[in-house]
């Protein structure tokens, strides 16, 4: 009978299985995804620390993420693309906003405290073209023009894992951190992604796993997350550091 009634639910039911108990109001943040898969879209891990953090601080949480094609799909139990098929990044980023997600768009800065963009490749072969042009990538012009309208609005902006790529290319002179400069044994594979941050004109700060780096400035927060082969809950508490630190700036 359960399962009947899931299946005749319209869109808009569905959603709402997303939500929880009313409470008083808090920071208004936007998460901002890219998919929905580490090789290909959101490190769900990270979209899901990041809204488990966001929760337990009292925020009120709408998801994003732009309706265009995905750069590719990958079968994450081969790690290889699998031809001929095509996804769309609204459509899977809403498996993680369990429906309760909206074209990034429709995202106005004035209806925001901060906005935070969770990492996955998906950050840099959707939300950009850092993956394959490097130091030379462009920003998808939606994720441009909200990096942007937020950093003019004096708003704190939180990015984990690659997706200070995107900061460092769209926003002159930000501090960021994706961790270790060396890739020390294989604990620290994306080790490289620092010096592009600093070729894409970014600061970079070396910052333990468990850590966020807060550039006051242009308020924006950063942490490895998965940049560090580590155990799951070191990454959980630097998303947490991250998040905190988004909170702490917003002044609610």
């Amino acid at each position: 009978m359960l399962a009947a009634r899931l299946l005749r639910a319209a869109p808009s039911g569905l959603a709402s299985l997303h939500g929880s108990a009313r409470r008083l109001r808090g920071a208004r943040v936007a998460v901002v995804l890219s998919g929905c898969g580490v090789f290909d879209g959101t490190e769900i891990h990270e979209a899901s620390a990041i809204l488990v953090h966001l929760s337990r601080g009292g925020a009120e949480v709408q998801m994003y993420a732009p309706d265009i094609p995905q750069m590719h799909v990958i079968d994450h139990s081969k790690g290889q693309p699998a031809e001929a098929e095509s996804r769309n990044v609204l459509v899977e980023s809403s498996r993680i906003a369990r429906g309760k997600i909206t074209d990034l768009a429709k995202l106005s800065t004035k209806d925001y405290d901060a906005v935070i963009f969770p990492g996955g490749f998906g950050a840099a072969k959707n939300l950009s073209t850092f993956a394959v042009d490097g130091k030379d990538c462009k920003v998808n012009g939606e994720v441009e023009r909200v990096l942007k309208e937020f950093h003019k609005a004096g708003k704190p902006i939180g990015l984990c894992c690659i997706s200070p790529v995107l900061a460092a290319k769209v926003l002159s002179g930000a501090e960021v951190t994706v961790g270790h400069e060396e890739e020390e044994g294989g604990k620290w594979p994306y080790a490289g992604t620092a010096g592009a941050i600093k070729a894409l004109g970014g600061k970079h700060y070396v910052k333990e796993v468990t850590e966020a780096h807060v550039d006051v400035n242009n308020k924006m927060v950063t942490t490895p997350a998965f940049m560090c082969e580590t155990e799951l809950h070191h990454i959980f508490d630097g998303i947490g550091a991250m998040v905190k630190g988004v909170l702490k700036l917003t002044g609610k």
